[in-house]
């Protein structure tokens, strides 16, 4: 589940919102068929596309959950009067909804995320657990120690103790991207033997990356060679991860370096 959503059926447990969502589009758009935003009293979750379509949905939003008649789906040109050249035009469905339909929303607003598997809770898998939470990935964050989760983890974020740390992989989804980032370079190639072993026998890890530099990875790679695994098979790491030519090592700037890498894998 999403930040954006989570964040959302959090907030309905308690209060009433109204759903706006985008029903339909043609043409240029800012978001596509899909896009939902939930207006509460104190607070806007999600967006169906910023500028002054969502500022005229906020209010319309509004006006509803205040009892007022407005039209439940509304055909919106963007053009130069609203501010927005896009040029395309976007039908908005406007609806009140409760706890009581949590059931049914679940299943129309949460779609299928990426999963994603990130070793480490240290400072960069924090810095990075807030910077995938966003985006279309199901983020499961793993570490050895007890305790070291931050408190501010992002919603919607899963976060798992495993001891011994590889013990984890054979549990991860089926197609999970890996980011192995834990607090000693042992874990890590622990971790990377467990991911070799795992794409070995069911081929279902599409992306295992490890952060360090290349002499890190060529020490790694003489160990795993000395484990049986063949150079084919050490290919399949990427290390270091990130966007190549970026080499701030803030635990931001690696995060979203790492969070670009990713989603360019994905598309």
């Amino acid at each position: 589940m999403s930040h954006h959503a989570a964040t959302f059926f959090t907030k309905l447990a308690h209060s009433s919102a109204v759903l706006v969502t985008v029903q339909a589009v043609r043409g240029s758009v800012p978001r596509g068929a899909g896009a939902w935003m939930a207006v509460f009293g104190d607070q806007v979750v999600g967006s169906v596309g910023g500028g002054h379509l969502e500022f005229d949905a906020i209010a319309q939003a509004q006006a509803m959950a205040k009892g007022e008649e407005i039209a439940a789906v509304q055909r919106i040109a963007l053009g130069p009067n609203l501010g927005q050249c896009c040029g395309g035009q976007v039908e908005l469905r406007f609806e009140r909804v409760s706890h009581q339909d949590r059931a049914a929303l679940v299943q129309r607003l949460t779609t299928y995320r990426a999963p994603v598997a990130l070793f480490g809770g240290g400072h960069v898998g924090a810095a990075l657990a807030h910077a995938l939470a966003p985006l279309p990935l199901q983020l499961t964050c793993i570490d050895s120690r007890d305790g070291i989760f931050p408190t501010d983890m992002p919603a919607g974020v899963q976060c798992e103790h495993s001891n011994p740390v590889q013990g984890a992989v054979p549990g991860l989804a089926a197609q999970s991207r890996v980011l192995i980032m834990s607090f000693s370079h042992a874990e890590d190639l622990d971790i990377v033997a467990a991911c070799l072993l795992r794409q070995r026998s069911q081929g279902d890890l599409p992306f295992v990356g490890l952060i360090g530099s290349k002499t890190k990875w060529a020490s790694f790679g003489h160990r795993l060679r000395d484990r049986g695994f063949s150079q084919a098979e050490l290919d399949h790491i990427t290390c270091p991860i990130g966007i190549p030519g970026i080499v701030d090592k803030h635990p931001e700037v690696i995060a979203a370096s790492v969070a670009a890498q990713l989603l360019l894998q994905l598309a």
